[in-house]
C-alpha cells in the first residue's frame, strides 16, 4: 500500500508547503519551527508518508488569546467539508470534544493545537498551530478487526482518496473557513461543529465530573450542566501541550 507520493501538492497561494519525512511528525516540526522562529503564517507541515494524511498549519493571530483557539473548530469543521468532497457519500463524518474525529462512528483521527505561551505587544498570542492527523489506509501488520473502535477512510469506502489530493482539498477549505471566520465570526463555525458532534445532549463523562453536554461558549469551551448548574470546561486544561486527549466518554443508562 506504500506508493510513491506526488511530492508537490498545489496548495492555496496563502499557504506554503514544508514536507516532513518519516519518522517526523508534521505537528511536532511546525511547533518546534514556530517557537525557533524558522516558520512563518501560512507555513503548512505535511508528512511524506502515505497511510496516513497529517499535516500542520502555523498562524500568527491577532485576536485575545481566549478566541485563538477557535482556530481548532475552523479545522475540524473544514475537514468534515474536505472529506465530504472527496469522499463516498456514505461515509459519515462526526467528532466528540476536544478534537476526536469519527468516521461511520469508528475513530477515524483527530486534531490537535499549541498555542505559543509568549503574547505579542497587542496580546496576542506570537504564534499557534493547528494539525489534523487522519488514518488513510490500514497498517499491513494490523489484521482485519482488530481495531474495531478505529477505521480508515480506505475502509470506509474511500479507495480512491490520495493523501496529497485529499491535502490538497483539506488547504483550500480550510482558507474558507477561516475567511468565513473573519467575516461572520465564530458563530457559523460553532453551529457546524455542533451539528457533527457525537456527544451534544447526551449525558458524558469527562474523566472527572459527569454531566449533560449542552453545547459550547462562545470560544468552544464545553458547557456541561451537572446538578442544576451549568459550568464550563476550559478547552485548553484538556489539550496542554498539543497531546492528544481522550474524548468524552458516553454514559451508559442502566435498563
Amino acid at each position: 500500500m506504500n506508493q510513491p507520493l506526488n511530492f508537490d501538492p498545489a496548495f492555496p497561494p496563502l499557504l506554503s508547503g514544508r514536507p516532513v519525512l518519516e519518522p517526523h511528525d508534521p505537528f511536532e516540526a511546525a511547533v518546534s519551527a514556530a517557537g525557533a522562529g524558522e516558520a512563518e503564517a501560512g507555513d503548512l507541515f505535511w508528512s511524506c508518508q502515505t497511510q496516513n494524511i497529517s499535516f500542520a498549519i502555523v498562524l500568527e493571530p491577532d485576536v485575545e488569546r481566549r478566541s485563538v483557539q477557535e482556530m481548532l473548530f475552523v479545522l475540524m469543521v473544514s475537514c468534515a467539508d474536505a472529506l465530504g468532497a472527496i469522499s463516498p457519500p456514505e461515509l459519515a463524518i462526526t467528532w466528540n470534544w476536544p478534537t476526536a474525529i469519527y468516521g461511520n462512528g469508528a475513530r477515524l483521527g483527530e486534531a490537535r493545537m499549541v498555542v505559543s505561551p509568549e503574547d505579542d505587544e497587542n496580546g496576542a498570542p506570537d504564534w499557534m498551530v493547528v494539525g489534523l492527523k487522519l488514518a488513510l489506509k490500514p497498517v499491513d501488520s494490523v489484521e482485519p478487526g482488530k481495531t474495531p473502535g478505529r477505521t480508515t477512510l480506505w475502509d470506509e469506502g474511500g479507495v480512491d482518496v490520495e493523501a496529497v489530493p485529499a491535502l490538497e482539498s483539506l488547504s483550500r477549505h480550510f482558507l474558507t473557513w477561516v475567511h468565513r471566520w473573519e467575516t461572520d465570526g465564530f458563530k457559523p463555525v460553532h453551529e457546524a461543529w455542533l451539528f457533527r458532534c457525537d456527544g451534544y445532549r447526551k449525558e458524558v463523562d469527562t474523566g472527572s465530573v459527569t454531566g449533560t453536554f449542552v453545547g459550547l461558549d462562545d470560544t468552544g469551551n464545553l458547557l456541561l450542566k451537572t446538578g442544576g448548574e451549568t459550568a464550563a470546561l476550559q478547552l485548553v486544561d484538556f489539550i496542554a501541550n498539543g497531546n492528544l486527549v481522550r474524548p468524552l466518554a458516553a454514559v451508559e443508562k442502566d435498563a
